[in-house]
């Protein structure tokens, strides 16, 4: 991580040899948006912690398929093609889960379904790509997430062939 610091201080700084003030400008929109951003993430980041704090880890592992793979991958798809959250809450949550002892292929079901299945959004969806084709993308999402699953569980050894 220190490095990602060390490449972006070092583009900030030759951004700024070649045009202080578009560099200037970029750096206050982005505190702008920074800023519009933080209340947000950290009530979510807070809700999740008080949530993890009152929900009992045995319960999480159950509820995720610590015993039943099968079980937990279908709850986190389901959980996940039905909620709305953003990457940068879903990851760190997904830490604190992987934490409590919730497998890689759980944690890979409920990313993808989160980002590639949208039940939530879909009347958007078919307001804009119509009934069918929404369905369609909704679907094949939903079967490529399970796909990832799968395929995480065999590389990290959680599902044997």
């Amino acid at each position: 991580m220190i490095y990602l610091y060390g490449i972006t201080g070092a583009a900030l700084l030759v951004s700024l040899l070649f045009s202080r003030k578009k560099t200037l400008s970029a750096l206050k929109i982005a505190f702008r948006r920074f800023s519009k951003l933080l209340p947000p993430f950290l009530m979510l980041t807070v809700f999740i912690a008080v949530a993890l704090f009152f929900v009992p880890e045995d319960m999480i592992s159950r509820t995720l398929g610590k015993g039943n793979l099968l079980v937990g991958v279908v709850s986190a798809s389901l959980l996940g093609a039905i909620s709305l959250m953003p990457g940068f809450i879903v990851f760190p949550l997904c830490g604190l889960l992987r934490d409590q002892g919730v497998s890689y292929t759980v944690l890979s079901a409920f990313t993808t379904t989160l980002m590639m299945v949208g039940v939530v959004t879909f009347p958007l969806e078919r307001e804009y790509l119509g009934t069918k084709l929404a369905i369609v993308r909704n679907l094949s999402g939903f079967l490529m997430a399970l796909l990832v699953a799968l395929a995480t569980g065999i590389v990290f050894k959680e599902i044997g062939l």
